[in-house]
């Protein structure tokens, strides 16, 4: 997953006697059929409402009939699947699955946290949606929406690498539970009848699981990938003003135009604070959760792997789980870290213009762009946690000290 990097326009000899640069080329060609399409960002976030549908949260109309599938759907996945999870945690013998359980449980009871996180915010995604369409609206040039191509290609590999992810690990647990040599559950577990008795009930509970971690994982696809859809729809945001206060002055417009395309992108770039607040007040406690559950899962994925596993396919699966566990978060820290470096280099972009040919009112305004954009904008979590690769580090670090504490336990 990439991003791009925000950087000063290239200079070009020019008759003219303004000392600012020109704006760069499209580094492609632009498409005729994008050419005359809008900018519309928000639709990279069809997917995530689909998701939202058949996860029983958002109605298409008042239907009876998808009520009561949302009721049953909350009540058998969000609450009793980590309650039957959590009835047996450290009662098996075996200490891999006692691992298994712990680490299964904890990712289970934090997925359907951050998941009714999000049912209640659902108010804030809408009006993100609208702070988007407003920035939208105010891409037309060529270049923007010749961004826009590339950005479209980033957003599909970023839900591309998130679905990988997810169904490697359902795919891995699957395998270990098919060849595992005893007759048992997917994950360690308690319910209300004795599983053992009849292969119809050890069929009826392997069911349940399956189809309950499914929902979860799917849940799972959404937590993640929102908040690392946000920050790059941000950063795409940041970018694109960028370019669009650069190209100021050097097309054939008057000075006043000039001066009211200035005054618009000062409106954006409030758009683009207002964004970041009503991201950061959605993502907030969700991903303080998801870097508290990161550091334990990695450990626990470790631990199995070293001392509790011996089976290929075990290891296989907690290979997967320790592979998926940075990998959710690093795509989110990041975006988190790019969009800080584009607010801050904003100001760069103003000076790629042809500000020096401006009116004295013109030049005002730009001081005061350009000092809003020095100023240090950072997502936080949970207000006390920033969203950024430090954090990413941070995580693994303290991933690392848990299994050191474990070993040191387990001499």
């Amino acid at each position: 997953m990439s991003s791009p990097l925000i950087s000063s326009s290239s200079s070009s000899p020019s008759p003219s006697p303004s000392p600012s640069p020109s704006p760069s080329p499209l580094p492609f060609p632009l498409p005729q059929r994008l050419a005359a399409t809008a900018v519309d960002t928000r639709s990279f976030f069809k997917l995530h409402w689909a998701c939202f549908k058949v996860l029983g949260v958002v109605a298409p109309t008042a239907d009876v009939f998808y009520l009561v599938y949302s009721v049953l759907l909350h009540l058998l996945v969000n609450l009793c699947y980590p309650l039957h999870l959590a009835l047996m945690l450290f009662r098996s013998p075996n200490s891999s699955a006692n691992i298994q359980n712990l680490a299964v449980c904890v990712t289970c009871m934090a997925c359907s946290v951050k998941f009714v996180i999000y049912t209640m915010k659902m108010w804030r995604i809408r009006e993100l949606e609208s702070i988007v369409a407003a920035l939208d609206a105010r891409a037309c040039s060529p270049r923007e929406r010749g961004y826009f191509l590339k950005l479209r290609k980033d957003m599909r590999r970023i839900t591309i690498g998130f679905l990988s992810i997810y169904a490697f690990v359902g795919v891995t647990a699957e395998l270990m539970f098919i060849f595992c040599n005893e007759h048992n559950l997917l994950y360690p577990a308690w319910f209300p009848f004795d599983w053992r008795a009849s292969k119809l009930k050890f069929y009826a509970a392997h069911f349940y699981q399956i189809v309950g971690i499914s929902y979860l994982l799917l849940q799972n696809f959404v937590n993640d990938c929102f908040p690392t859809m946000a920050l790059a729809l941000l950063s795409a945001h940041i970018k694109l003003l960028g370019i669009r206060v650069s190209q100021i002055g050097h097309e054939a417009k008057s000075l006043d135009a000039n001066e009211l395309e200035l005054l618009r992108c000062i409106k954006d770039q409030e758009h683009l604070f207002n964004m970041l607040n009503t991201i950061q007040n959605i993502i907030s406690l969700p991903m303080f959760l998801q870097f508290t559950v990161t550091a334990i899962n990695i450990c626990l994925a470790m631990a199995a792997l070293f001392f509790f596993v011996d089976a290929p396919f075990d290891r296989l699966y907690y290979l997967a789980y320790f592979l998926s566990m940075p990998l959710e978060i690093f795509p989110t820290c990041y975006y988190g870290t790019d969009f800080q470096l584009l607010f801050e280099t904003l100001h760069i972009e103003m000076y790629a213009s042809n500000w020096v040919e401006q009116t004295q009112k013109f030049r005002k305004h730009m001081i005061l762009f350009n000092e809003r954009s020095l100023k240090k904008e950072v997502a936080m979590a949970g207000g006390m946690i920033r969203i950024h690769l430090d954090t990413f580090v941070s995580t693994c670090k303290g991933a690392y000290s848990l299994l050191a504490v474990i070993m040191k336990m387990n001499e």
